[in-house]
């Protein structure tokens, strides 16, 4: 697979590998190997036939921009992939060529090829997701009680707790990993039926052929082939366009509390990063734009690959096409949002000061509720939010902080003078303990993020297997 110049640049070296043309030509190989080492325990080729086919399936052995290119005339990578290993094998045996991809079909080949790449684009994926959520949680733990102003509508509504922002960040984060495994356990299948579906060459080895295969590969073995049935595998994209979606909605919110009329987080600097062509004091939120460039992609990719599902009868004309080159999209995107966050994350500069400069910038108004609350205990809530909607109106207009108008209006009514303590009263304007009830609530939520981190271990590194079986 080749991508373009702009594709390079919001994605990663890893994730490109895995769906290279190459990376994917070999896994198509691996299929064929395992399948005639199948065929041959069952007794349906000859062993010496399994062995001269799979000693030549090997990519590096091809001219893989060739069968690329003839694949187009084709309509089918597997067809010219299939002659060439035909004729290969014909060089050292006519008679054990004969039997290379006996009994398969264009469609088996290809769609196991995708599901062996994919499961190493997933294995990406885990490893950036672990990295991400190590560092959120470790954020997330050292700030639970920094305040920051919470913005709704986005405008400043009350004050709430860095940390308890960070751990609304994580937790879609970790649903979406545990998710991505769970939805994958049941999508790397092997895809093996033949020209129909029915294994019909094979008799009634086929199904021991099957469950041979799929061990070989390390894939789940399917009830039946799955040509024009794409719902495991639909499900397994969508959750990687809602990771992606999570990875966006951070990067809305980093890209937004970088700005410099806010300026309370900043990304990574240094060695060209974020640097701008004419505006030498510029420091672009690069991570942020690579994430939600990324986010602007995916749904078009999802929505390619829900609009391909109606395949047509046994094989699919068109759609089926247009959802393999659709597939490799959304894991580019996901992989590059993820690294780039990732590196975000590593280096975040956290400007404390300036989250309580915006706070106290605003005059107490984003206290007002809480106060209104705290006086409704002596007056009763209507009189409280009248007088809290007089009061605010009053700071607003003579520029006075919300908590000196406040109190010069406890102290001058006799309602509440009596009623209301000072002290308390005051606490109420207080940045940090306005944090005790983000910080409460995301304590637990940390921990169980972290329970849930313990439970889960490394996916394997699994590489395409090799060719030959001796």
């Amino acid at each position: 697979m080749s991508v373009s110049l702009f594709d390079t640049f919001l994605t990663t070296p890893d994730m490109i590998a895995v769906f290279d043309d190459a990376s994917v030509v070999q896994a198509m190989f691996s299929f064929e190997a395992a399948l005639a080492r199948a065929q041959a325990a069952e007794g349906i080729i000859p062993d010496t036939a399994a062995r001269a086919i799979a000693n030549v399936c090997n990519a590096q052995l091809y001219d893989i921009p060739a069968i690329v290119h003839a694949s187009r005339r084709s309509g089918s990578l597997a067809i010219p992939l299939v002659k060439e290993l035909t004729k290969t094998v014909a060089l050292f045996s006519q008679e054990s060529a004969t039997f290379v991809h006996w009994g398969s079909t264009s469609q088996d080949a290809i769609d196991t090829g995708m599901v062996l790449v994919t499961r190493q684009a997933l294995k990406l994926l885990d490893d950036g997701l672990d990295m991400l959520i190590e560092s959120l949680l470790t954020l997330a733990q050292s700030h639970l009680f920094t305040p920051i102003l919470a913005r709704t509508l986005m405008q400043p509504a009350q004050v709430t707790s860095f940390g308890f922002k960070l751990a609304g960040w994580t937790a879609p984060l970790m649903r979406a990993r545990v998710q991505l495994r769970q939805t994958a356990q049941r999508a790397l299948q092997l895809q093996l039926g033949g020209a129909v579906g029915t294994l019909a060459v094979m008799g009634a080895q086929g199904p021991a052929v099957m469950r041979r295969v799929a061990a070989d590969l390390g894939l789940a073995i399917a009830d039946a082939a799955w040509h024009t049935q794409r719902d495991e595998w639909m499900r397994l994209g969508m959750e990687v366009a809602v990771l992606v979606g999570s990875l966006g909605k951070i990067a809305t919110d980093l890209s937004l509390l970088s700005q410099g009329e806010i300026a309370e987080l900043a990304e990574p600097s240094g060695s060209g990063r974020g640097g701008s062509s004419a505006m030498p004091h510029k420091r672009n939120p690069v991570s942020s734009m690579i994430a939600l460039a990324a986010t602007t992609r995916t749904p078009h990719h999802a929505a390619a690959l829900l609009a391909s599902m109606g395949q047509q009868h046994e094989r699919g004309l068109g759609n089926w096409q247009a959802e393999l080159a659709e597939w490799p999209g959304l894991f580019l995107s996901a992989h590059g949002a993820l690294s780039a966050l990732s590196e975000a994350m590593a280096g975040l500069q956290v400007d404390t000061a300036r989250m309580r400069r915006n706070i106290d910038g605003l005059q107490g108004l984003v206290f007002a509720e809480a106060v209104s609350i705290f006086l409704a205990a002596a007056i009763g809530r209507p009189q409280a939010h009248s007088l809290m909607e007089q009061l605010t109106q009053k700071a607003v207009s003579s520029g006075s902080g919300l908590d000196v108008v406040v109190i010069d209006a406890v102290k001058k009514d006799g309602r509440l003078r009596d009623k209301i303590d000072l002290d308390v009263l005051q606490n109420l304007f207080d940045p940090v303990a306005a944090t005790t009830p983000a910080e409460a609530l995301a304590r637990p939520q940390i921990q169980k993020i972290r329970e849930v981190m313990a439970t889960l271990t490394p996916l394997p590194s699994i590489p395409l297997l090799k060719a030959n079986i001796s």
